[in-house]
């Protein structure tokens, strides 16, 4: 569930996650702020199975991350639909866990979110199949589906939408937009 501030009887943007994989009970993720050197890299697994598949570049500074948020308090989640197999990329190095992660490390805002994880993709390829992320900062919040282009060049196609303050939405497993 997605809920815009006008929503909650705090004023709060709210977003729950219930990943349902039994192998994921009890995983709580946490990274430390840090700098980082010109030319320093970050190995990308994927976050389902572990395997490599690639490196890129770090930024001159990365967030402090625990769970699916981070310091400023950007939260990403998300829910797999699927979508079609031929539009899946096995050569790109982004998976849709590790998109999460290493942008909740470079982006404060929602919308420097959606940024992040578009560029990442288009630098990089999508290695997954349709997602729905559901990304909230302390203002907003945003429904981004993203599927691969199937491997035939770098990138996904995307689309996002902004939650209304007044409104909540909910998703699982299939995509809204």
């Amino acid at each position: 569930l997605i809920a815009g501030k006008g929503a909650t009887a705090d004023g709060s943007v709210m977003v729950t996650y219930a990943a349902d994989s039994h192998t994921l009970y009890g995983e709580l993720y946490s990274t430390p702020a840090a700098s980082h050197a010109p030319g320093e890299m970050r190995k990308i697994h994927e976050w389902d199975t572990g395997k490599y598949l690639g490196e890129i570049p770090q930024p001159e500074h990365t967030y402090a991350t625990v769970g699916n948020m981070n310091e400023h308090g950007l939260t990403i989640s998300e829910s797999t639909w699927g979508g079609r197999a031929e539009l899946e990329d096995t050569t790109g190095i982004m998976d849709y866990g590790s998109l999460i992660y290493v942008t909740l490390e470079r982006a404060r805002t929602a919308r420097e979110a959606i940024k992040v994880m578009t560029d990442l993709v288009k630098d990089y390829g999508y290695h997954s199949s349709g997602e729905s992320f559901s990304i909230a900062d302390a203002d907003e919040a945003w429904i981004m589906e993203l599927i691969g282009k199937g491997g035939k060049e770098k990138g996904a196609v995307w689309v996002a939408r902004r939650i209304p303050d007044d409104c909540i939405s909910g998703h699982a497993n299939f995509p809204r937009i």
